[in-house]
């Protein structure tokens, strides 16, 4: 084999396994870096859960904000 066909492939084959490197996952469950790679299942369940956390405080908030409080003393008017 010619040395001009067989570091030709070579050349390919090296060009071939980075970019493969590049998409496929590094580990078991660790993904790619962007944009090769995906958000894992439990970085998105955590981000909902958050979001969902973070609007139940704002609903109990916003409820705190409406309910009147009641005086300790009676209120005074003009006599």
């Amino acid at each position: 084999m010619s040395d001009r066909i067989f570091f030709s492939l070579a050349a390919l084959a090296a060009v071939l396994m980075v970019a493969l490197a590049l998409v496929y996952p590094q580990g078991i469950g660790k993904r790619s870096p962007k944009p090769f790679g995906h958000e894992t299942y439990y970085a998105v369940e955590a981000r909902k859960d958050a979001a969902e956390a973070q609007a139940k405080a704002r609903v109990k908030a916003a409820g705190a904000l409406r309910t009147p409080s009641t005086p300790t003393a009676p209120m005074r008017g003009p006599h």
